[in-house]
């Protein structure tokens, strides 16, 4: 492991056109998918994360270009793409290193501001030039003018499918799906297509190092703008006044609290194929509503 990362400090240094003298290497896990280090230098520090190229191609190379579209919007705190690159069947990503301090009084009234501005940027169409990933899990975004079509279609079909076919779910619980996508253009208002970071739940921010919201490892796509937010509540950790900004700059529709659980059904589809266990009860009780 010691020799890989050397051989990521020489490329980065190429890459930023400057010697780089390693001092040590940290891990800081990672998750399921990746592994993750410090790698501390005397010109700075950096974060490498890797993975094997072969099982999961081109997800470094999307989580580069997501970030960087995230970015481009100055709307919110990105970690920088430095590099991105493969050595011997083993793919890696370099971003700056943030050290995290303590949030701001503001802290979580600038996140929904940031995020709110985020989501102003939009497209013609729901979807995105290229498909992505979802934790590791392949994820399609496949262009449709209609949110109802691609949240069916490149959402919620494919996953409730693997979910069958691995005998997660079972044929009633595909008929009450079948009542959802019925019902789907009735639940949801119209919105254009907002920039969404895709995968928003609290362990994809960091406090950033002057106390400012940063946000990272997203599934980014042109997606309905409720989806950000019903990810936020899934598993909890964001603060009320989040929410409270947000809506100061950009409402939602009334009833957008009541709209979280169908949202919800993509991430806890994806968790279902990922993990099983009590996902599985979740997306059952929410769906046996339809």
């Amino acid at each position: 492991m010691q020799n890989f990362l050397l051989a990521v400090s020489k490329q980065l240094a190429i890459r930023l056109n400057r010697p780089l003298s390693v001092l040590s290497v940290r891990s800081v896990g990672g998750g399921s998918i990746n592994d993750a280090f410090q790698l501390k230098t005397v010109q700075g520090d950096f974060f490498v994360k890797f993975n094997s190229a072969v099982q999961f191609p081109g997800m470094f190379e999307r989580e580069a270009e997501g970030l960087n579209l995230l970015r481009n919007t100055h709307s919110i705190r990105i970690p920088d793409v430095l590099l991105v690159g493969e050595i011997d069947s083993t793919a890696f990503l370099v971003l700056e290193w943030i050290d995290g301090v303590a949030p701001l009084p503001n802290f979580w009234y600038d996140f929904g501001k940031q995020l709110a501005k985020l989501h102003r940027h939009t497209a013609d169409q729901f979807g995105l030039d290229a498909d992505n990933y979802i934790g590791s899990l392949p994820q399609s975004n496949r262009k449709h003018a209609s949110w109802v079509d691609f949240l069916i279609s490149e959402r919620l079909m494919p996953q409730l499918k693997r979910a069958v076919d691995t005998g997660h779910l079972d044929r009633k619980t595909v008929q009450h799906f079948e009542g959802l996508f019925r019902e789907l253009p009735d639940i949801f208002p119209t919105e254009p297509p907002a920039l969404l970071h895709g995968d928003l739940w609290s362990g994809n921010f960091m406090v950033g190092s002057q106390g400012e919201p940063v946000i990272m490892d997203p599934a980014v796509y042109y997606g309905h703008r409720e989806m950000d937010l019903a990810m936020t509540k899934l598993f909890g950790g964001f603060d009320r006044e989040l929410y409270q900004a947000y809506h100061e700059q950009h409402p939602l529709e009334k009833g957008w609290e009541q709209r979280v659980p169908v949202c919800n059904l993509y991430p806890l589809l994806v968790h279902v194929n990922l993990f099983g266990g009590g996902y599985v009860q979740q997306v059952k009780g929410i769906v046996s509503k339809f």
